[in-house]
């Protein structure tokens, strides 16, 4: 079915209203002009992947034609300084239909214009350019970037039509192209890994930092780049706070101006606790984007949900006392907690979303909130938690959104005597459907599963875990899964920046940056194991170091 008027409008309007940030990508962020490649090919992974849901829209060739591209100043990327028969814009739609088809030589390229005249006529060819004009359009007019952007459009635009199920001239190559690989080592040796990894973090950088923004307007003497360089720099050491960091930020940094710590702080006050989390979501959008071009990402998966907890504060919490809470561990301490939901299991173990935990929220209402975002993002098919969320409105909650789940229960009375009972009978397992009350005559129905631990410590009834579950014990061995967000955890903590304020947007912030700090990480190793052994193991191959390090190289501090 052809493109019409209202599909377009459909499609434009849903690109307008999503969530997480704003189109085109040189409106809503500093980093990005109308003449940043990097800009172009999020627009274009942007637009692509939503014109393809459309129904009406089951043609690449058609999309080529209709690609917004009148905003973006070619004249920067554009070689020649005379007077031109053919614009840039125009050359660049060829360009990229080529590129789709995989054409090595421009003669396939005019033979197929040549059989197709309203094609040309959409392209905006008065007459169809021969084979050496565009041989060297290509070769002499375009830069090497802009050549490497054609390739990587195309590549974005086969992805996003297959995955549609629109019909593709070719089937893509689902790894980023990224050069100086030409070795074929199965087994790459630690200079060719931080080499590839250089490359790719200086990619990744490009589309994730572009999401957050500062909104301090026009005339600003220090550029917004410097001051997402000093906190990318703060996570760098450990333990390290924002008046020492910007001091050593002046000296390493290769900047002319760098921020003072306080001039850093009070511009991350002013952001909103609801602004952070949506630069947050727009940032791990871009960076899935990257990943799910990889056969090696798994876009449906598992999910864990979980909660963290800060260092105890032991100052005085006066006013304070909704955001430092209790711990966890119900002693008489005190804490600042965030909530993250995560990708785990054989999925890249990238942290979604994240969020403050409030002494007056609910667990249904946590969960409920990080699910949402979560469901924008991937498609989720069984949800991890902790023993934190026992609790039967939750489990309903994740069951009437047609999820399944394994959560722990905390033993109660009922439950202990029936380990008790299993124990005397030297049983290791035992299932058994429960129903929860949630109110008045409604019920939650659910199965308790009883394992018994492996070389257990306790000779009672500790000796056995519950776990709840609407989908049988088969699941149970996923929960194995959720080690990862604990450890996700304690690298999260590495990347973050000190302080002792108080101001709850300021902390969570610090807590934000470095989940995305960690994400990048995850990310960036994913695509150097793709791009260099052709697979992906959990076990990384780039370390946490070696990324800040190369973040570090790419924000101008190194």
């Amino acid at each position: 079915m052809p493109r019409t008027l209202d599909s377009r409008q459909t499609v434009f309007r849903r690109i307008a209203q999503r969530k997480y940030g704003e189109w085109p990508a040189y409106n809503s962020t500093p980093l990005c002009d109308r003449t940043s490649l990097a800009g172009l090919e999020s627009d274009i992974r942007t637009v692509s992947e939503t014109w393809f849901d459309h129904e009406s829209h089951d043609s690449v060739k058609e999309f080529v034609c209709v690609l917004p591209l009148a905003y973006f100043r070619f004249s920067a990327h554009d070689r020649y300084a005379g007077p031109t028969r053919y614009q840039m814009d125009t050359l660049f739609r060829v360009f990229v239909l080529k590129e789709l088809h995989g054409w090595e030589h421009e003669t396939a390229l005019v033979d197929y214009l040549r059989n197709r005249p309203e094609l040309c006529e959409q392209l905006g060819f008065e007459t169809i350019p021969d084979q050496s004009t565009l041989w060297r359009s290509w070769h002499e007019r375009f830069t090497p970037d802009l050549r490497e952007t054609v390739e990587t459009a195309a590549r974005t635009i086969l992805i996003k039509a297959q995955n549609a199920g629109v019909a593709v001239p070719r089937e893509p190559i689902r790894k980023l192209r990224y050069h100086g690989n030409e070795s074929g080592e199965s087994d790459p040796d630690d200079h060719t890994t931080l080499e590839q990894a250089e490359k790719i973090t200086d990619h990744i950088s490009r589309i994730v930092f572009p999401a957050f923004s500062l909104d301090r307007g026009d005339g600003c003497e220090i550029h917004e780049n410097a001051y997402w360089d000093l906190q990318t720099y703060l996570g760098l050491r450990e333990r390290l706070a924002a008046n020492e960091g910007a001091r050593s930020f002046t000296y390493e940094s290769t900047r002319e101006r760098t921020p003072l710590g306080h001039s850093h702080r009070e511009n991350i006050r002013d952001l909103s606790v609801s602004g952070i989390r949506e630069m947050y979501r727009q940032a791990v959008n871009r960076l899935l984007s990257e990943v799910a071009e990889t056969e090696e990402f798994f876009r449906a998966g598992i999910i864990a949900i979980d909660i963290t907890e800060a260092d105890p504060f032991t100052g005085d919490r006066t006013g304070y006392e909704d955001e430092i809470i209790g711990t966890m561990e119900k002693t008489d301490e005190y804490a600042y907690q965030w909530a993250t939901v995560q990708l785990v299991g054989n999925a890249v173990p990238i942290v979604l979303d994240a969020r403050p935990v409030r002494k007056c929220e609910s667990r249904k209402e946590i969960v409920g909130d990080l699910l949402d975002s979560a469901e924008e993002l991937v498609h989720v098919d069984n949800v991890l938690m902790d023993r934190e969320f026992d609790s039967q409105h939750v489990l309903e909650m994740l069951s009437q959104r047609g999820l399944s789940y394994v959560v722990p229960k905390r033993m109660q009375t009922s439950e202990k005597a029936q380990a008790k009972r299993l124990l005397q009978r030297d049983r290791n397992r035992y299932e058994t459907d429960r129903k929860l009350h949630l109110e008045k005559n409604e019920w939650h129905e659910t199965t308790l599963i009883y394992r018994r631990k492996e070389n257990a410590e306790h000779d009672d009834h500790r000796q056995y875990s519950v776990f709840m579950s609407n989908c049988g014990s088969g699941h149970l061995t996923e929960y194995g899964y959720r080690w990862e967000i604990e450890s996700g955890y304690r690298s999260i903590k590495r990347f973050m920046a000190a302080t002792t304020s108080k101001d709850f947007g300021l902390r969570f912030f610090y807590f934000a940056f470095a989940c995305l700090l960690y994400s990048i990480w995850r990310a960036v190793d994913l695509l150097v194991q793709v791009e260099l052994t052709g697979g992906y193991e959990h076990s990384p191959i780039v370390t946490a170091d070696n990324t800040l390090t190369l973040l570090k190289k790419e924000t101008g501090i190194g």
